[in-house]
């Protein structure tokens, strides 16, 4: 960490954060943690924070919860986050397999976000990509019926496996013919600045929930 980001670490971790291995047995209590009742929003890999803080900014309405593994992203959020005077998002770090398993109540998130996760380029590491049927089904139990999924990648390849999983997923249905347009109100972050130099495309993707 920087200086800085060790200085809103200390500040603020206590009052915004939790560890996801420490979190108590059952269903994250976030009416009591964001101190109303409100939808709640996961994004999973927050990265650095930056688009983070401006969906929460633009959301208001939203209880916004945001995990990552990476502690120097994480303190860099709460930067952002106490700059912009926001006061609903919470942070968690840690694995969000055991956080969606052990945490999450089903049929409860408003939405889901997972922007550009790690692309695993080489074909034997595609199993390591995070975007399989089984997680897919653990989101799409999550997410309450309407409630959304949308993520977003510059990897075509990746791309196409996403479509192909969140197809085959009966809990969820495409609000589009394939490839979502491209919402005006998701900030291009310095990665898909770069992906544009380098020719990729991002391609979004946006599924709903259906009722059982």
């Amino acid at each position: 960490m920087t200086v800085g980001q060790g200085k809103a670490w200390e500040r603020s971790w206590p009052r915004w954060g939790r560890q996801v291995a420490e979190l108590p047995a059952g269903p994250l209590d976030t009416d009591t943690w964001f101190d109303r009742a409100a939808p709640v929003l996961l994004e999973i890999g927050s990265g650095m924070g930056e688009t983070t803080a401006r969906l929460a900014q633009a959301a208001p309405e939203l209880n916004y919860l945001a995990v990552e593994v990476y502690e120097p992203g994480l303190a860099q959020l709460m930067l952002r986050v106490e700059e912009m005077g926001l006061d609903n998002v919470r942070l968690l770090r840690g694995d969000a397999v055991v956080l969606l398993t052990q945490h999450i109540a089903a049929d409860s998130l408003s939405g889901v976000r997972i922007f550009f996760p790690d692309p695993w380029p080489k074909k034997k590491h595609h199993k390591r990509r995070l975007v399989q049927p089984g997680f897919v089904s653990l989101l799409a139990s999550r997410l309450a019926p309407g409630g959304t999924l949308h993520l977003a990648t510059d990897w075509e390849n990746y791309a196409e496996q996403m479509l192909e999983v969140l197809s085959a997923e009966p809990l969820l249905r495409n609000r589009f013919d394939g490839w979502a347009p491209r919402p005006e109100w998701r900030p291009v972050t310095k990665f898909e600045s770069r992906a544009r130099v380098e020719g990729r495309i991002s391609r979004d993707l946006i599924f709903e929930r259906v009722k059982n």
